[in-house]
């Protein structure tokens, strides 16, 4: 809320004049300055309530942020409070993962061979909320412009993997729509934002040129961190790259609240995974199972990474796949506003003489209250 200052900055002077006036002109111009004053002090009432007027602004309740745990959060990973019209921004943590009028879900198809499929129509698609069927309103497979976040694991088990994964970023970067918009994020004890959102590669790779790798892996703090900071995103659709070579064993953030967060959000989540087959802690061990799971919850992949001179090339399908994806959208025929979990399923009956195709999409979405 605006508040409507008045400050003195400017002080006028009077005394000096008026020992030089008669008594008759002296009260004249103390009547002047009196009357002046009165119409100033009526005028800001008014002016005050222009300001505050309910009819002249529109007010979007927002929740507050999740409290972060007892141990404190790691650096940045607190939600700003959005005003004006960032407040109308879908956002992780407002519980309107999507637009309860229209329900937009990003779809991904693959062939056996894990690749790409394009070409298909929307009678080809069925989609399905809380296993009732729902009539396609909208289908589109345009190559519309993503927000999209790069989560760069920066550990030290990282360093002889660095200049791959920096490599494998730019590659992305450099194939992907020429409206996208960026931010990276990098993470070892801790997430920090290394570039925020830009349309330039080229700041980005000077800025990645910088990084250095070392200490531990906060990995679930990073991609809170990367879900919240999509709250000032500019487009649409929106997308967070995760790339990582091993576990969690720093974070703050449980993976239960980084789920819930994700399950929340409308952020699909890629994630190049460089994992050690021999991998000496449990944590390390279960770093493909985390990242397979929150990709997946979104509609996004998780792609692994055998030798890391498929790096690049894996960078560059993602980059395809974010290009190429067809976007379903219906109105749900419950139109309750009860911010319950609405499961979301697509099936896909191809034309005849395809292979059996897999069907990649988010699993649902919360509804909005009231």
């Amino acid at each position: 809320m605006k508040t409507l200052a008045f400050h003195n900055s400017t002080q006028i002077n009077t005394t000096s004049s008026l020992g030089s006036l008669g008594r008759r002109e002296k009260n004249s111009l103390n009547c002047y300055w009196a009357c002046a004053s009165l119409l100033l002090l009526a005028a800001v009432p008014q002016l005050a309530h222009s300001q505050d007027d309910p009819l002249n602004k529109v007010h979007v309740p927002v929740p507050p942020a999740a409290a972060a745990p007892a141990t404190g959060a790691p650096a940045g990973a607190e939600a700003p409070a959005l005003t004006g019209t960032d407040a109308l921004k879908m956002s992780p943590g407002s519980r309107i993962a999507m637009n309860v009028d229209l329900v937009l879900v990003p779809v991904t198809i693959t062939d056996p061979m894990n690749r790409l499929v394009t070409g298909l129509e929307q009678n080809d698609f069925f989609v399905y909320e809380n296993n009732s069927q729902q009539k396609i309103k909208t289908f589109s497979c345009e190559d519309a412009p993503v927000s999209i976040g790069i989560i760069m694991d920066l550990s030290g088990s990282m360093t002889s993997k660095l200049i791959r994964a920096r490599d494998s970023i730019l590659q992305f970067m450099k194939t992907a729509n020429p409206q996208d918009e960026f931010f990276v994020i990098g993470f070892n004890d801790r997430p920090e934002l290394i570039e925020d959102f830009t349309g330039s590669v080229e700041d980005i790779e000077a800025r990645l040129q910088t990084v250095r790798a070392g200490h531990r892996t906060a990995l679930l703090d990073a991609i809170y961190y990367g879900m919240d900071k999509m709250k000032t995103a500019k487009h649409e659709r929106k997308a967070l790259l995760v790339v990582s070579d091993g576990g969690d064993n720093r974070s703050r953030y449980t993976e239960g609240e980084v789920k819930a967060q994700v399950r929340e959000s409308d952020v699909e989540i890629y994630s190049i995974g460089i994992f050690d087959p021999y991998a000496p802690t449990t944590e390390e061990r279960m770093g493909p199972v985390l990242l397979n799971d929150l990709s997946e919850e979104t509609g996004g992949r998780m792609f692994r990474v055998d030798d890391l001179a498929d790096m690049g090339d894996i960078a560059i399908k993602i980059s395809t796949e974010l290009r190429n994806q067809y976007v379903l959208g219906y109105h749900p025929t419950s139109m309750q506003r009860d911010g319950k979990w609405r499961k979301v399923k697509v099936k896909l009956v191809p034309p005849q003489g395809l292979p059996p195709l897999t069907v990649h999409a988010r699993t649902g979405y919360y509804a909005p209250l009231h």
